[in-house]
C-alpha cells in the first residue's frame, strides 16, 4: 500500500508540474493584434450597421487568419486561402445539415473526416481541423430559412477574404523583421496517420454530436468541437492533458463569461470584448493552452450566441456550455483511449484496409 501511495503521490506531482508549465514563445505581438483585427472588423462593421448577426457570420470567417504559418509569404499565402476555401465549404455543408435534422451528424462525421485527412496529408499545423469543424458546427445549429443560405455563406465568405487580406499585408511586414521558417515537407502518407486516425476521429465527433442529440441539449455545437479538441493529442498522455486543460479552463472561462453577460452589454462593448479576447487567447495558446481556455470559452459563447444574448436567462447558457464541454470531452477521452490503444488499432485497422483499394492504403 505504501508503494502504491507513493507512485500515487509522484503521478499527482507530474501532473501538478505539467499544469503549472508555461511554455516559452517568440510569437511576436503583431499576430494576436492582426488575429485581433481578422475577427474584430466584421464585427465593427456589423456593429456600425446594427447587423451583429451577420457581423458574427464574418467573423467566424475570420479565424482563418490563425492558419498563418510562419514560413515564406507564397507558402502563407497559398495555405491561408486553402484554409479559406475550406472553411467556406464545411460552413456551407453545415448550413445545409440545419434543414435534415437527420443528415446533421453524417454530414459532420464526412466534414471532420475529410478535413483531418486533408489537414494530416498536407501537414497543416494547429489548430488543425478544429475551426472547420466548429464552423460546420454552428452552422448546423444557426436558425435560418433556405433562401438565406447563400447570404450566410456570402457573409462568411467576406470574413474568410478579409482575413486573407489581413494575413497578406502582416506577413509582409513581419517577413522584414524575421527570416521566415523553411517549408516543411509534406508527412508521409501512411494508412494509419491519414485514413485510420481520421476516420476515428470522425466517428467519435459525430457519437459526441449524438450523444448531445440523444440527450436533447439545446444548441449542441459546442459538444463536438470540445471532442476534437481533446481527441487530436498526439499521445494519450497528451489527450489526457488536453482534457484536464479544457474542463478546468472551462469552468474558469465560464465563470468569467457568467461575469461579462452580466454587464449591460451593447453591440460596440461586444467588439471590444471579442476584439480584447482574440488578442489574449493567440498570446497565450502557445504558452498555456489551459490558460488559453480560460478566455477562448466566452469568446466562443460570444461568437456564436451575441446576436440573442438577453433572451434568455445568462445561467442556463452557462449551464449549458458547462454540460456540452463535459460530454464532449468525456467523448475524446474515450476516442483517445482507443486510437493510441494498440490492439485495438490492430483489429479495427485490419478490417478497414479491407475496405480501401490497395493503391490507396499506403
Amino acid at each position: 500500500m505504501h508503494g502504491k501511495w507513493a507512485e500515487l503521490q509522484r503521478l499527482l506531482q507530474a501532473q501538478w508540474r505539467q499544469l503549472l508549465t508555461i511554455n516559452p514563445s517568440d510569437r511576436p505581438w503583431q499576430k494576436p493584434f492582426a488575429a485581433a483585427l481578422a475577427s474584430g472588423l466584421p464585427l465593427l462593421i456589423g456593429a456600425l450597421l446594427d447587423r451583429m448577426d451577420f457581423g458574427l457570420v464574418s467573423a467566424l470567417g475570420g479565424l482563418v487568419f490563425l492558419y498563418t504559418p510562419r514560413t515564406p509569404l507564397y507558402h502563407r499565402m497559398l495555405t491561408v486561402m486553402a484554409s479559406a476555401f475550406a472553411m467556406i465549404a464545411c460552413y456551407t455543408l453545415g448550413l445545409m445539415s440545419h434543414f435534415l435534422p437527420l443528415l446533421m451528424m453524417p454530414t459532420l462525421v464526412f466534414v471532420t473526416i475529410l478535413v483531418t485527412m486533408a489537414c494530416r496529408f498536407y501537414g497543416l499545423g494547429v489548430p488543425g481541423s478544429l475551426f472547420f469543424v466548429m464552423a460546420a458546427s454552428i452552422g448546423a445549429y444557426t436558425p435560418l430559412e433556405w433562401e438565406q443560405v447563400p447570404q450566410m455563406v456570402g457573409l462568411l465568405a467576406m470574413g474568410a477574404l478579409l482575413a486573407c487580406l489581413i494575413a497578406f499585408f502582416y506577413s509582409a511586414h513581419i517577413l522584414r523583421q524575421r527570416e521566415p521558417d523553411p517549408v516543411p515537407p509534406l508527412p508521409v502518407p501512411t494508412f494509419d496517420f491519414v485514413v485510420f486516425d481520421s476516420v476515428l476521429i470522425g466517428v467519435f465527433v459525430g457519437l459526441a454530436l449524438a450523444l448531445a442529440q440523444a440527450l436533447q441539449l439545446e444548441k449542441a455545437y459546442w459538444v463536438p468541437v470540445s471532442c476534437l479538441a481533446v481527441i487530436q493529442g498526439a499521445s494519450l498522455q497528451a489527450v489526457w492533458n488536453r482534457q484536464l486543460h479544457r474542463l478546468l479552463g472551462t469552468g474558469i472561462g465560464l465563470l468569467l463569461a457568467w461575469g461579462l453577460l452580466l454587464l449591460p452589454l451593447d453591440r460596440w462593448s461586444i467588439t471590444l470584448a471579442m476584439m480584447l479576447l482574440a488578442f489574449v487567447v493567440e498570446t497565450a495558446v502557445v504558452r498555456h493552452y489551459g490558460f488559453a481556455v480560460i478566455f477562448i470559452t466566452p469568446m466562443t459563447i460570444l461568437l456564436a450566441e451575441a446576436a440573442t444574448l438577453g433572451q434568455g436567462p445568462v445561467a442556463a447558457l452557462i449551464e449549458a456550455r458547462f454540460y456540452d464541454t463535459v460530454l464532449g470531452c468525456l467523448v475524446g477521452l474515450a476516442g483517445g483511449i482507443c486510437i493510441h490503444n494498440a490492439r485495438f488499432r490492430a483489429v479495427v485497422g485490419r478490417q478497414m484496409r479491407r475496405l480501401v483499394p490497395a493503391r490507396f492504403g499506403g
